[in-house]
């Protein structure tokens, strides 16, 4: 690590922070330096010349070895607090361990249910969402990590799940298939993996999802629904106090008298139960499912009991309206009217069994917002990383300007020694 040198600091002007993705940049103030030819001033001038560029390339030494400290510090302290949180991770999942050891049969129901769900997405196998799946039922838990695939958080129909099985099947029909089989990516960069472009704006169909099916024998047909969660407007609202599902609080729909509506049984964005993986810290910006893809999809959409309830609420509905009877709403003047349709794919169902305590919610939410705060250190340090990269560039360049200075000043004084010796030779031997 560079020490910089303490006995002559100067007071260090703040600098502007460099563009780490930028190059490597060099200091505006590293100027090639060059001996000026002062002979006509006579030696004090060149001497003096010397010494203040001499001065000049020390500051400039000092000022960037500071930079080059102040960054080396800063990954300290990132990597130090990245240790910390991994021991807390640790930590809790060990406290975890239990529960998850007591609770295999608990959980069969919600297993099956999910098998069902799964079954009925793989038989649209030519759908991108069907490709995903068989691509997942080949290679486990190892396909989470392709380049193709990391950024990808899942597909609708399978980040929630519903209480009630009728419920389930009239969210499914209100979103409609093309919707409950969309992926759902982080960034941007990852819809961009998805699909790739010749030079002629066609598609590549040897690489992205197309390449994929392709490969697998299932040619991927039509077009497929991809929602970016950054490029969402989230809930922007509070959320309930003390809900360890994060539910959103919007205020109960009110009728001119000032009475919530009969047969009000809530929104349907708060009636999809989130799995505890993705409740928190799921985008950069910190924001969690509800409030970006559910709140997308279902914005304020409320569910009565009967279509008698839906219709005498009329007044009050805003963006759209259900009824556990069939009762449907798009949004405000536009009616589903007929027989309710049952597209195949729906949200899994909730069992009963599968309560979980307060306490194991809370541990686990402290573990995802644990992990969410790990990932922006390592974001932050690999930042850091290439500031002290540029740094570092900058000081070694300087420093062999400088050593490179003091060659050339030591090879200028011994000339002009050996002038000013041979020239009072010269006087002596005339006179």
């Amino acid at each position: 690590m560079f020490q910089p040198n303490n006995n002559n600091q100067l007071p260090i002007k703040s600098l502007p922070i460099q563009d780490p993705s930028a190059p490597m940049q060099v200091d505006k103030k590293e100027t090639s330096i060059v001996l000026k030819d002062e002979t006509q001033n006579g030696g004090f001038a060149q001497a003096e010349s010397i010494i203040f560029y001499t001065k000049r390339l020390q500051d400039d030494l000092h000022e960037m070895g500071l930079k080059v400290k102040q960054h080396e510090e800063d990954m300290k302290l990132l990597r130090s607090q990245k240790n910390k949180l991994e021991e807390s991770i640790l930590d809790l999942q060990v406290m975890l361990g239990n529960y998850h050891s007591s609770t295999t049969t608990t959980t069969a129901n919600d297993n099956h249910s999910q098998e069902e769900t799964i079954k009925k997405i793989l038989q649209c196998e030519k759908s991108a969402a069907g490709i995903l799946w068989q691509l997942k039922a080949r290679h486990g838990n190892q396909a989470a990590d392709l380049p193709l695939t990391k950024d990808i958080v899942g597909i609708v129909a399978m980040l929630g799940k519903v209480d009630d099985d009728n419920l389930s099947r009239l969210l499914s029909e209100y979103l409609g298939l093309e919707t409950m089989l969309a992926i759902v990516c982080k960034t941007y960069d990852g819809v961009r993996a998805l699909e790739l472009y010749d030079n002629e704006g066609c598609i590549n169909l040897n690489s992205g999802l197309h390449g994929l099916g392709t490969s697998i024998g299932r040619k991927l047909e039509g077009r497929f629904l991809v929602i970016c969660l950054e490029n969402l407007r989230p809930y922007a609202g509070e959320f309930v106090h003390n809900d360890p599902q994060r539910r959103l609080d919007i205020l109960k729909p009110r009728l001119l008298n000032g009475e919530c509506p009969p047969g009000f049984l809530g929104y349907a964005v708060n009636m999809i139960n989130v799995d505890s993986t993705n409740l928190f810290c799921l985008t950069a910006s910190g924001h969690g499912l509800r409030e970006t893809l559910l709140y997308s999809l279902f914005s304020r959409l409320q569910v009565y009991k009967t279509r008698a309830d839906m219709v005498s609420a009329l007044p009050c509905i805003t963006d759209g309206a259900i009824s556990l009877d069939g009762g449907m709403i798009q949004r405000t003047g536009v009616f589903s009217l007929g027989n309710r349709e049952d597209i195949g794919v729906k949200f899994p169902k909730l069992s009963v069994a599968s309560g979980l305590p307060e306490s194991y919610l809370e541990t686990e939410r402290q573990i995802n917002e644990s992990k969410w705060r790990k990932e922006k250190l390592i974001e932050d340090t690999k930042r850091v990383q290439a500031l002290w990269d540029n740094a570092k560039f900058n000081f070694d360049r300087k420093k062999k300007e400088f050593l490179k200075f003091l060659a050339d000043s030591s090879s200028y004084a011994t000339q002009a020694t050996q002038h000013q010796i041979m020239g009072a030779q010269n006087r002596f031997t005339s006179s």
